[in-house]
């Protein structure tokens, strides 16, 4: 099976091989795969490949069930004080390109967080959170033809790029200049029936069961493009500031690689934890010890850890901020802190081939998922837990039973 994803008319485009994990360039214009609908209802035949696959009858677009559970940012605030609200909602119909998804289980994501709490300013008025969306295909939307009705597939952070802007040309979709985010933009996971475009849906592996699939989808993704942003060398030592459902995931993919890992966070089972999964160390702080780190990754959102990480690195290391939001970061020390050619990166998103090499990585390597789950009724509560610090690994609501 293979992922295309086609740039405008006249640019190379790429075909992702799902099994193989390689990419090949194929030369065929955008416009042939992102063409307009222009047939008639009644031809069901097929087009072309990357064209439209025949009109979907009426009772394949329908689940019999016209109204969902789903929550909603009702007013951003501080998350004890319920800024998400439970309602019933239209299921909603797919639109050309889209499919429908059933959701089993959504992951809850830090930025989810950040949402419910107006550090990051809704989109919208009563968005949906949720983009570790674990579920079945139960519709068709017209011109798609990558996924069946009953697929399991994953919908992820990343909904939707123009294709068209200098980022986007250059392999860069992540800095995309018009992009839209699940959960953010558009509706996401917190919820029974999700709409997701297509190609930017992600096949999933057998080898992990729903709730194990979720966290790897945004938590799993995100912190692997930290991992390759911070340019870590083979064997190199790698400190994590922050240890949850992102990190302990990353985690393993470094110790896999011979990275020697040492994990700084105040939980102790966050520690425990660490260690189970094959960290050379695991203690509350880096301060006044001389580690020499290769590379770091900052997870938590305390600006107030970035001056430290950065005096643990070693010379010409880097440390990447691997969260949407931080707090205010303290002034720099440029000799502790910055001289001897350290780097100080963020991470914005990633791509939707970050994504594909990730699974292919968890799924080789056996990565281990560790999750606290919650039924979708309590998705306050589990964003509560996670503000305090009381969840292991990642959260998961479970919204469906499989089948």
């Amino acid at each position: 099976m293979s992922l295309f994803i086609a740039p405008p008319f006249g640019r190379p485009a790429f075909r992702y091989g799902m099994r193989t994990g390689t990419t090949e360039a194929i030369h065929k214009p955008a416009a042939r795969y992102n063409r307009p609908l222009t047939g008639r209802r009644e031809n069901f035949g097929a087009w072309e490949e990357g064209g439209f696959a025949g009109f979907v009858p009426r009772e394949r677009l329908m689940s019999g069930i016209d109204q969902m559970r789903a929550w909603v940012v009702d007013r951003p605030g501080p998350v004890t004080g319920e800024p998400l609200k439970l309602v019933h909602r239209a299921v909603p119909e797919p639109g050309p390109g889209q499919v429908r998804v059933r959701v089993l289980v959504c992951g809850v994501c830090r930025t989810d967080l950040h949402l419910a709490e107006g550090d990051l300013a809704p989109k919208r008025q009563g968005v949906t959170p949720g983009h570790e969306v674990v579920g079945r295909v139960d519709a068709l939307g017209p011109g798609t033809g990558r996924f069946q009705i009953g697929d399991r597939i994953g919908v992820a952070w990343l909904g939707s790029t123009d294709m068209t802007c200098r980022f986007c040309l250059r392999g860069a979709e992540n800095l995309c200049l018009s992009p839209r985010f699940t959960g953010w933009d558009q509706d996401g996971g917190y919820a029974e029936y999700v709409l997701v475009r297509e190609e930017y849906a992600y096949a999933l592996s057998d080898a992990f069961s729903d709730e194990q699939a979720a966290p790897l989808l945004c938590a799993g993704i995100i912190g692997y493009r930290a991992l390759r942003q911070a340019a870590l060398p083979h064997g190199g030592r790698l400190g994590i500031f922050g240890y949850g459902g992102s990190a302990h995931l990353v985690a393993q993919v470094a110790v896999a690689e011979g990275a020697e890992v040492h994990v700084f966070t105040r939980s102790a089972r966050a520690r425990e934890l660490a260690m189970s999964l094959g960290a050379a160390s695991a203690g509350p702080s880096p301060v006044g010890q001389r580690i020499g780190l290769d590379a770091a990754l900052l997870f938590a959102p305390a600006g107030s850890l970035i001056p430290i990480a950065l005096e643990a690195l070693d010379r010409g290391a880097t440390l990447a901020v691997a969260g949407i939001y931080v707090d205010a970061i303290p002034g720099l020390d440029y000799e502790r802190q910055l001289f001897q050619e350290k780097r100080l990166r963020s991470v914005t998103a990633n791509t939707r081939v970050d994504g594909e090499e990730f699974l292919a990585i968890a799924s080789r390597i056996g990565i281990n998922v560790t999750t606290t789950p919650y039924p979708l009724e309590q998705a306050d509560k589990a964003l509560v837990d996670l503000s305090q610090g009381r969840v292991t690994g990642a959260a998961v609501l479970r919204v469906a039973e499989a089948g």
